[in-house]
């Protein structure tokens, strides 16, 4: 018996790669903070399983002069002690609340932890670079986009 192979689209519309990279580089600019940004872009991708967008944001992350010891760690962020600040725990507390939502929206008490390290704009920019890497991140993941098409 010979096993189905669905063919799936490579293609992604231009129109809408430009508004999705648009919406990305806006929120990234005007959090503040690159480093973070490729944090967050990680953990997000991590509890997602896009390899490419592991891929490209580890890359992205050493650029922005990321630690290895925060990359290796990332995934156990909660446990990982003083490899990762209060600022940095809340975006990423934040975002594994939005990537996922468990019960159908972001607890008060997490929300509210991101609140107390970032003032409202950043806040609004933290919250955009998450629900972007989580679109692109199911962009890539429903068309099974392999690693090793990004270049930095």
């Amino acid at each position: 018996m010979t096993a189905h192979v669905t063919v799936r689209t490579r293609l992604l519309d231009q129109a809408v790669g430009q508004a999705m990279s648009a919406l990305s580089a806006a929120a990234k600019k005007g959090l503040g903070d690159p480093a973070l940004a490729e944090l967050v872009m990680i953990r997000a991708s991590q509890l997602n399983h896009c390899a490419f967008c592991l891929d490209m944001h580890l890359a992205l992350a050493r650029k922005q002069g990321v630690s290895e010891k925060q990359l290796d760690l990332l995934a156990a962020w909660e446990e990982a002690g003083d490899v990762f600040d209060e600022r940095e725990r809340a975006a990423l507390a934040l975002t594994e609340a939005v990537t996922v939502l468990t019960d159908g929206f972001v607890p008060d008490e997490v929300y509210e932890r991101a609140a107390g390290h970032f003032d409202d704009v950043r806040l609004a920019h933290l919250v955009a670079v998450i629900t972007a890497i989580n679109n692109w991140n199911r962009v890539m993941v429903s068309r099974r986009i392999p690693p090793g098409g990004y270049t930095p």
